[in-house]
């Protein structure tokens, strides 16, 4: 059995990774997405709060666990048993980026392949950080971000002014 790993900050999950969570549960046995602490990033969300959303968006998908993790990914993966990270690839500085991730993970675990999935073209030119701007400025993002997460997000940066 093929467990794979899709990590990610998921601040908020937006439509194209779910087109992804979607594309990686057809490829493997089980995918579990893991809503990673981005370090670098101040997040609207909690990872309780941003396991719910996800857990809500793919409950149709039987294969598809969804689990807050800490620490390295290729730690969690350890711990999991999986043996596949799978990544999406919007452009080619996406692809830089997680090439030089992939390398560094096989370093820590030979175990460990990363699979890329490129984003469709939908999807392919917006991220968590663009839509959470251009919602700030009172745009509606329902084409970027299933609804109930439009929903939260817009409430939660109302209450934060």
């Amino acid at each position: 059995m093929t467990i794979a790993v899709f990590p990610g900050s998921f601040d908020p999950i937006t439509r194209g990774h779910l087109d992804l969570i979607q594309r990686a549960s057809r490829l493997f046995d089980q995918l579990i997405v893991a809503v990673m602490v981005n370090t670098s990033k101040q997040a609207l969300f909690t990872p309780a709060e941003k396991v719910a959303m996800i857990a809500a968006e793919v409950q149709d998908l039987p294969n598809v666990q969804v689990k807050a993790a800490t620490g390295l990914t290729v730690d969690f993966m350890a711990a999991e048993q999986a043996t596949v990270l799978v990544r999406g690839l919007r452009n080619e500085q996406d692809f830089g980026y997680e090439r030089d991730i992939a390398w560094m993970n096989q370093s820590l675990n030979a175990t460990i392949e990363t699979v890329c999935l490129v984003a469709r073209p939908p999807y392919a030119y917006f991220s968590s950080s663009l839509i959470k701007e251009i919602a700030k400025m009172g745009t509606d993002i329902s084409t970027y971000v299933p609804t109930a997460v439009a929903i939260k997000l817009q409430q939660r940066l109302q209450r934060q002014g």
